[in-house]
């Protein structure tokens, strides 16, 4: 299901199984980086890439996978929320590993 409160597209989010990273769906798989995902303009089509990453979830590939709405500010897809703003960007205690190095 979309996410109730979205007004605006939506991105698909879960945890890695086994790493725990933070994952988003790209075409039917899972991709490490958030501006690689695929973003959702139609909550139908939102919904039915929910459906589809259950599998992943039966699988033992991810857990708890749900949609998140996003904006495009400046040229580029943005998560709405903080939440999602720092699930983007990595962990936010080590600046010089991961995610945030590469920034």
């Amino acid at each position: 299901m979309a996410h109730p409160a979205a007004t605006g597209p939506q991105m698909l989010t879960a945890n890695c199984l086994r790493q725990g990273d933070v994952l988003y769906w790209k075409s039917g798989g899972w991709v490490a980086e958030f501006t690689q995902g695929d973003v959702f303009a139609d909550p139908a089509a939102a919904a039915a890439a929910l459906e589809a990453a259950q599998k992943s979830v039966t699988e033992n590939r991810v857990v708890s996978p749900y949609l998140f709405e996003v904006r495009e500010q400046s040229g580029k897809i943005r998560p709405v929320k903080e939440r999602e703003i720092v699930r983007a960007a990595g962990p936010s205690v080590r600046t010089d590993l991961g995610k945030q190095a590469h920034v």
